[in-house]
């Protein structure tokens, strides 16, 4: 045996050193580290260190589908719970017998669309289930198991998109970024973001230079602050000798105090029963912008008929998530507020209630002719657009008669309160006596701006100036005086004026025709002075706040009512003008039925009529050609079982200009060509 061999079987014994054993040094402690860092970077350790450390955000993964959830519980409600607990509501204060019965009838309505929203809603949310686990599953059986992992981690991702919050890192001891210290799932109810108490609430009053250090004491919250809806609300007994005006006057300096923008609170009189002149209420969102939201389409859109009367103007919601409604029975309004912010929209909303009950005679005058307001050219009395001097003149020659016949009923009235009492017991027209012929009569002014301008342009004689020569004055100071002229003698016989504005200042809105205006409403507007000049001094001094609106804030207005309750804000439902046009077209029919088409849209109805029969007629002397390019008059009265002249008469009336010259066989005939008779056709 070999040396070598002998010692590697049988090692020499050594004495164990004390002293521990010196690490590998060179390249191959070189080549193990660089082995490590291409095997694990640090940043994929880190990423993994946080993913085990937060549970792989399961957590975050259910939060996001319990907030799916919420959504989808969301949509299946809609606005249909607050409809129902709306008419619910008005049904138990209803004490008169007779209305109970139609305001059943509105509750079964609203109840059945709710039935019909869910069951829609819930059988395309169960579709879309069907086809995303078909899809997986025969993925999964045709392709491989890999299919379901990956429709599994896309589960997961999605979750987890939805479930990642706003909560902030915390920083560490040393100023960096470091590691969530609070959990990553909040707690599921939180408390509202208000102040910590009443004393915290106090302090901002005094901050906001509502109050003064001296007057806390004197200042109470009664009821304390509480939960309402998505924010919180107080009520304040002010200091003794402060009116609640002083006070809501200051809410940008309120909404200073708090850290909250001014459209997150509601700050206004208490007008309750148990209120008094020097108590406010303040409501404070949760939401920085508490009326974003997707568009909520208007119930008008589906609706069959709407009673304007009984059942006012669905406008949208609140920030409260209450639905709101207009009355304008016995009042005007008026609309202002920067361009392209929902004015059209919300005019428009009062036009579909209108034209959807047949009681309701529409008269449109428009600064400007468009596609905005033409689908009401269907079941307009008057229809009126442009500016310049002839169609001012027009507008006059309308306002005019109108008031006449709003002054003729007036009389009537008269006349059947001193026959017959029982009919009018108020004085004032009732619905009874609306639904025979004293309906309401709604006048449409759009773009009064372009309508002062261009009665500006416009000279007129002053209306009661008799001599041979009249002195011609600017016609703006006329019509304004005119449009509140009908205002104060319509209100009480069912006139109601909607006038709408794009520029809000002292030219394009006159304080003498705002002033009769009962109701008025404003959507963003780039000054407190603009507000006021729609809305008025006392409403902006009382909190109402267009002036303070984001520039997202489309579709949200302020309403003043000229009520105790004050001003609301809130965002408007939505009706496209594709659906505009089917609701006027709606709202045609019904006025057929009902007798009750007049005016323009009546001439415009028996116009449509006869270009229709004129065009049956061409279209049977076309088929009598039968390929010909000509044919004799007689063989057409022939056919259309009709005399020669007579034939003649109604084609020229229906536009064809007959031929001077007509050959057939080679002579000279009395009749028709094939041309003549497409031109016509063509242009009816």
């Amino acid at each position: 045996m070999s040396p070598v061999s002998t010692a590697a079987q049988h090692p020499y014994l050594t004495v164990v050193s004390d002293q521990p054993t010196a690490p590998l040094e060179g390249t191959v402690v070189e080549k193990t580290a660089a082995v490590e860092k291409a095997a694990r970077p640090a940043w994929l350790a880190a990423a993994a260190t946080h993913a085990r450390d937060n549970h792989l955000y399961l957590p975050l993964v259910g939060r996001g589908y319990l907030r799916l959830g919420q959504r989808w519980m969301a949509g299946l409600h809609d606005y249909h719970p607050h409809l129902i607990a709306t008419a619910e509501q008005a049904l138990d204060a209803e004490k008169d017998v007779n209305k109970q019965d139609g305001l059943r009838e509105k509750v079964d309505e609203r109840r059945a669309a709710c039935r019909r929203h869910r069951l829609i809603y819930g059988a395309q949310t169960a579709a879309w289930g069907v086809a995303a686990t078909t899809t997986t599953t025969v993925g999964a059986v045709t392709v491989g198991g890999w299919v379901a992992l990956v429709a599994g981690l896309g589960a997961y991702l999605y979750g987890l998109r939805h479930g990642i919050g706003d909560e902030p890192a915390t920083p560490n001891a040393v100023g960096q970024v470091g590691r969530r210290q609070q959990p990553l799932l909040p707690q599921l109810v939180e408390a509202a973001p208000g102040p910590a108490d009443e004393e915290a609430l106090l302090s901002a009053l005094v901050k906001a230079d509502i109050i003064t250090a001296a007057e806390r004491a004197e200042t109470r919250i009664i009821g304390g602050i509480r939960q309402d809806g998505p924010g919180w609300a107080a009520t304040i007994e002010l200091p003794e000798g402060m009116p609640a005006l002083k006070a809501t006057a200051k809410v940008s300096n309120l909404a200073g105090a708090l850290r909250k923008k001014v459209g997150q609170l509601e700050f206004k009189p208490d007008s309750s029963e148990t209120g008094h002149e020097g108590m406010v209420t303040l409501w404070v969102g949760d939401n920085p912008n508490p009326h974003a939201g997707p568009k909520v389409y208007s119930q008008l859109i589906h609706a069959d008929r709407w009673h304007f009367w009984r059942d006012g103007i669905p406008l949208g919601m609140d920030a409260r998530q209450n639905r709101q409604t207009l009355n304008l029975i016995w009042s005007s309004i008026l609309i202002g507020g920067l361009q392209d912010y929902g004015k059209t929209y919300l005019a428009r909303l009062i036009a579909a209630a209108a034209a959807l009950d047949p009681t309701v005679r529409i008269i449109v005058i428009t600064g400007k002719k468009g596609p905005d307001w033409a689908p009401l050219k269907k079941i307009a009395h008057r229809y009126i657009a442009g500016s310049d001097p002839d169609t001012i003149r027009e507008i006059f020659a309308e306002m005019n008669t109108v008031i006449d016949d709003m002054q003729a009923r007036g009389d009537e009235l008269e006349r059947l309160f001193e026959k017959e009492p029982h009919r009018v017991p108020e004085g004032k027209i009732t619905p009874e006596l609306a639904a025979n012929g004293m309906g309401p009569v709604l006048v449409l002014v759009e773009e009064l701006q372009e309508l002062l301008g261009g009665a500006a342009a416009t000279k007129m004689p002053l209306p009661d100036d008799d001599s041979e020569n009249p002195r011609q004055v600017s016609a703006k100071p006329l019509l304004v005086d005119l449009f509140g002229r009908f205002n104060r003698a319509a209100r009480y016989v069912l006139g109601m004026g909607v006038y709408i504005t794009q520029r809000p200042d002292a030219t394009s809105v006159p304080t003498e025709l705002r002033e009769v205006c009962v109701k008025r409403a404003s959507f963003r507007t780039k000054s407190r002075e603009s507000s006021e000049m729609v809305l008025g001094d006392m409403a902006v001094a009382a909190g109402a706040s267009p002036h303070a609106l984001l520039e997202s804030s489309k579709g949200v207005l302020v309403l003043e009512e000229g009520a105790e309750d004050g001003y609301r804000t809130l965002r408007g439902d939505v009706i496209d003008l594709p659906e505009f046009v089917e609701i006027c077209e709606r709202g045609r029919q019904l006025r057929i039925k009902a007798g009750a088409l007049t005016g323009d849209a009546a001439r415009r109805e028996e116009q449509a009529q006869k270009a229709e029969e004129y065009r049956l007629l061409i279209t049977g002397c076309l088929r009598v050609l039968d390929g010909r390019d000509a044919a004799q008059l007689d063989e057409l009265a022939a056919a259309a079982g009709m005399r020669p002249d007579p034939l003649a008469d109604e084609l020229r009336a229906a536009g064809v200009v007959r031929p001077e010259k007509v050959v057939i066989a080679g002579k000279r005939v009395r009749g028709y060509d094939r041309a003549c008779l497409e031109a016509a056709l063509k242009a009816l």
